[in-house]
């Protein structure tokens, strides 16, 4: 069986973690975490200095994500994303995807600076507008029991190519810290935490452009009433008047997509699961030492709490983690759902990652129309 190489373990030594449950929503894949849980493994990276590119999506996240491959990219290639924004939290909810609570990146930051622990995490600052990177240093150092801020740096305005000279990205590594946080725009700083994750020495990495803001008291965060009722983004407008548009541009697609895909989507998976045959069926019909595998999966693909592929198929995930070329036959498979979809999401980000080869094919219409819905077809079925 071919071995994964050394520069890739880096990427895949959280990702390939077949205990990882993961739910398709929205078109992109969400880490079944409560914010305790996060918070969890935040720690455990940085105390093993694991990498962690950690995504959080919202709405606008998801906007950008529809319009942008590499936008998307980032996050089906991250190595924890968690759902930052009460409309992804409601759309779960009436889709029947257990994500039960919002897990912010502004809260997990929060909640890791007031934890008190024997070795403080050290935080560089990149980006901002102005000097909000050194202010939000220095109030995290006057102000932090569990953080301390080694460092900071506004690079500019200019390129992410511009943003990842071998100065700057020295200059980080310095600094030797366990958490970098990305504040260039979500496109911008996805782009180039890709670019960079690589080469920077940090354990966990997350664009969380509000933190800067938050931490350096330049923004004053919505009161948790505000946050539970979702109405963060009024107090946000209050605050930066010029986020209106941005707002309004994301709430109309909301709309849309609650009326062409979600409600569609809720509707027609009750139709099926009533339906579909009872359990699923993973056989490898073909296996070539060092070569290609192939399965044929049948019946009805429901996760079920993240069991899909695992369990009872967990020899099967660790000849599909380390095979070069994987084809799976779909010709007998009548039903899937959002974690089924969610797994096999990171099985192909994992393998393209590394330069394999992924490939469904036989699927019946249903389950094509089952991944339009969930916005899934384009990247599972892309060869």
């Amino acid at each position: 069986m071919q071995r994964v190489h050394s520069e890739d373990r880096l990427f895949t030594s959280y990702t390939k973690k077949t205990n990882r449950s993961c739910w398709s929503l929205l078109g992109l894949p969400f880490d079944q975490v409560d914010p305790s849980q996060a918070i969890d493994l935040i720690d455990e990276a940085i105390k093993t200095k694991r990498k962690c590119f950690l995504s959080t999506p919202n709405l606008n996240f998801i906007v950008q994500s529809k319009n942008d491959e590499s936008f998307y990219e980032s996050v089906i290639y991250s190595d924890l994303v968690v759902a930052d924004g009460m409309p992804v939290i409601w759309t779960a909810k009436l889709l029947g995807i257990p994500l039960q609570s919002r897990v912010a990146g502004s809260t997990l930051f929060e909640t890791l600076q007031n934890k008190r622990r024997d070795k403080p995490i050290s935080v560089f600052f990149f980006g901002g507008k102005g000097t909000a990177a050194e202010q939000a240093a220095e109030k995290l150092n006057r102000n932090s029991v569990g953080m301390i801020a080694c460092g900071a740096l506004n690079p500019g305005v200019g390129t992410v190519e511009s943003m990842s000279k071998t100065a700057i990205i020295d200059q980080i590594n310095a600094a030797q810290p366990d958490f970098l946080v990305v504040a260039l725009g979500a496109k911008k700083g996805q782009e180039w935490i890709m670019k960079n994750r690589e080469k920077l020495d940090v354990s966990v990495i997350s664009h969380l452009g509000a933190v800067v803001n938050f931490v350096g008291d330049n923004i004053q965060r919505a009161p948790l009433r505000w946050q539970k009722m979702g109405l963060e983004w009024v107090w946000r407008i209050t605050q930066e008047p010029l986020l209106w548009k941005r707002y309004l541009v994301d709430g109309l697609w909301f709309l849309r997509l609650m009326l062409t895909k979600v409600i569609p989507l809720a509707i027609y998976q009750k139709i099926l699961h009533k339906k579909a045959s009872k359990g699923v069926l993973v056989k490898i019909i073909n296996d070539v030492p060092g070569g290609s595998v192939e399965l044929v999966i049948s019946g009805s693909a429901i996760m079920e709490s993240g069991r899909f592929l695992k369990s009872s198929c967990r020899k099967i995930l660790d000849q599909l983690e380390s095979s070069p070329s994987i084809s799976i036959n779909c010709t007998k498979l009548d039903y899937i759902d959002s974690s089924a979809l969610g797994t096999l999401m990171l099985l192909k980000a994992n393998i393209k990652r590394r330069g394999g080869a992924f490939g469904l094919f036989g699927t019946s219409p249903r389950i094509n129309r089952l991944m339009r819905l969930h916005g899934v077809e384009e990247f599972l079925l892309e060869q």
